[in-house]
């Protein structure tokens, strides 16, 4: 989601960093580490770079996030330093392009293929479960103490199920991404006479009965619930109690099959600004300059400091967090190393300190406070409980209000057992035709229908 604003920082990036297909053969052998390193580095490793005499590490990801964490972990681990060096490829997610650049990279193997890499909630499912999975080491294979750690550390239980095949951890995220209410203060001031998180949060829920019947008193005073429909999309389609497939054949969840109806009700009682997200008209609206004020937007805290604060104009800090009617994900990017990988040392120190360590000095610690870079940083949701509940989530944007008071509790609501592989282009179709329904140009059971054939006909599942 953060390239929607980055694109820029990730297009420079690309023109710094080697392409898989570019990049020499190492020195070391086919493996690219000359002997066979087994689980905690046994073995001998071949320098890869006759510069340095170090062993490199291919680290593929699609943003500079995880690239940029390596220099801390280096810092802190010079043991590790002494030996290794990252070897970074980036390949921006648009157009497509980063997973069939990784998966040649994988299926290739030898000295180029990632050691360790990321992938993201839209296509993470391909990696862990799906047509990619058999790359992924299982992190008990790393010599990681998993049973212990993700008690130690509490961490969110979807990141967990998202990361599982065949009951084996094979990849886990950083960040934590259960999603609130984001909501203007002032305009609930207006309506209700209160801006407490904790009386809005009844107003507008749990359940879409009551968030609907909030919307109607928000348009009698001249506001929009939200900006459009597909500010409730994410809700509908994480709360869903069975994915997109199901036995083999495409199959519709009454939860999501309600969106067409939500979206519906939302543009015939002018509920909202009828925008599309991550479109011009949709900014305005977090800015409070679109055709009528925007009471909510629904997302993590990546949505927070990514998205809406630099583009708050003056509405910042006019803003604040709230249980959702139903609880959600949205997003988040998960590490996995790779089965063939023979730096086992390395790659295990670096995927715990990033995923699994709750100390003071672990990724997530600096990460939820900000410190990573220094102190004055963006401050953000981690997957460790632990990590979250010491650690300060006051933010200007929420006129000073904690934020991991909601966020939480809120990624223990959030479902990951409702993901396929395919959700990406499935999602896209659907959201697609539910706008045909809403605006009139089809009928429901066309909709539908058409939803239905446009699946097969792009990705070749049944009905």
């Amino acid at each position: 989601m953060r390239k929607i604003i980055s694109i820029a920082l990730v297009l420079v990036l690309m023109l710094m960093v080697y392409s898989a297909c570019a990049k020499e053969p190492s020195s070391g052998g086919p493996d690219g580490a000359g002997g066979a390193g087994g689980a905690g580095g046994a073995g001998t490793q071949i320098s890869d770079d006759p510069e340095t005499g170090k062993i490199k590490i291919n680290l593929w990801s699609y943003t500079d996030e995880i690239p940029t964490m390596t220099e801390k972990f280096l810092e802190l681990n010079p043991d590790i330093a002494e030996k290794y060096e990252f070897d970074i490829t980036i390949i921006a997610t648009t157009e497509g392009s980063y997973q069939p650049a990784l998966d040649q990279a994988l299926t290739a193997g030898g000295g180029n293929a990632p050691d360790i890499y990321a992938a993201e909630a839209a296509f993470v499912l391909k990696y862990t479960q799906g047509d990619m999975s058999e790359y992924a080491m299982p992190y008990r294979g790393l010599g990681i103490d998993v049973d212990r750690l993700l008690v130690e550390s509490e961490i969110a239980p979807y990141t967990i199920d998202i990361g599982t095949r065949g009951g084996e951890l094979v990849a886990l995220g950083y960040q934590a991404t259960g999603s609130a209410m984001i909501y203007r203060r002032s305009i609930a001031q207006d309506v209700w006479g209160t801006d407490d998180p904790e009386t809005i949060k009844t107003i507008v829920g749990p359940g879409w009965d009551r968030f609907f019947e909030a919307a109607a008193e928000l348009r009698e005073h001249g506001y929009g619930i939200v900006s459009g429909d597909g500010d409730i999309w994410h809700g509908i389609e994480n709360s869903a109690d069975r994915g997109w497939i199901v036995d083999g054949k495409l199959f519709i969840d009454p939860e999501r099959e309600m969106f067409l109806d939500y979206s519906k009700k939302l543009k015939d009682n002018d509920w909202h600004n009828d925008t599309e997200d991550w479109q011009p008209d949709w900014f305005n609206d977090i800015a409070g300059v679109g055709s009528k004020p925007v009471f909510a937007f629904f997302g993590p805290a990546w949505l927070i400091n990514y998205v809406m604060g630099g583009n708050a104009g003056d509405t910042f800090g006019d803003w604040a967090v709230c249980e959702p009617p139903v609880g959600f994900y949205w997003g988040g990017t998960w590490l996995l190393a790779n089965k063939n990988t023979t730096k086992t040392e390395a790659v295990s120190r670096f995927i715990e300190w990033v995923t699994l360590d709750s100390s003071d000095t672990g990724l997530q610690y600096y990460w939820a406070n900000g410190t990573l870079y220094g102190d004055g940083g963006t401050k953000d949701t981690v997957g460790s409980g632990v990590v979250m509940a010491r650690s300060n989530g006051e933010i200007d944007f929420l006129g000073g209000q904690n934020m991991f008071d909601v966020f939480v509790p809120a990624a223990m609501y959030a479902n990951g057992r409702n993901m396929t592989q395919y959700d990406e282009s499935i999602n896209q179709i659907w959201r697609e035709e539910a706008r045909e329904y809403s605006s009139g140009t089809k009928t429901r059971d066309e909709a539908i229908e058409s939803f239905r054939r446009r699946v097969e006909e792009t990705l070749g599942i049944p009905s």
